[in-house]
């Protein structure tokens, strides 16, 4: 749950970089509640009102999120946009933020593993 409300803490930081851990936690934490917002929703009969206000309240920090995770993997933050090609370009993006992060510090800051440590 820290790690959810830390990526909400930095709403729309789009600079430094993010751990594979703080950006699935955040992917994690969406589904999850996106899954009980769909059955309140349908439980309430509100026709998917409540889960579209989410989606629109955490747009940003999911982009955010997702730019730093792919500045940890050392590319730029444009590369979110490879999601826009059907399949391949989802199954792309999720291998790079699955990739292991660069060790020490890149163009875009600190290794936040070695942040954490200190």
């Amino acid at each position: 749950m820290n790690w959810y409300l830390a990526v909400l803490k930095n709403y729309a930081g789009f600079s430094g970089r993010a751990r594979r851990t703080e950006f699935w936690m955040f992917v994690l934490f969406n589904i999850l509640a996106e899954i009980v917002l769909l059955i309140i929703d349908s439980a309430i009969g509100l026709n998917s009102i409540l889960i579209g206000l989410y989606v629109l309240a955490v747009v940003i920090p999911s982009l955010a999120v997702s730019v730093r995770r792919l500045h940890d993997t050392d590319k730029s933050g444009w590369f979110v946009l490879i999601g826009f090609i059907p399949l391949v370009g989802e199954i792309i993006l999720i291998v790079f933020c699955a990739t292991a992060g660069t060790v020490g510090q890149n163009k875009y800051g600190y290794d936040p593993k070695q942040v954490a440590a200190h």
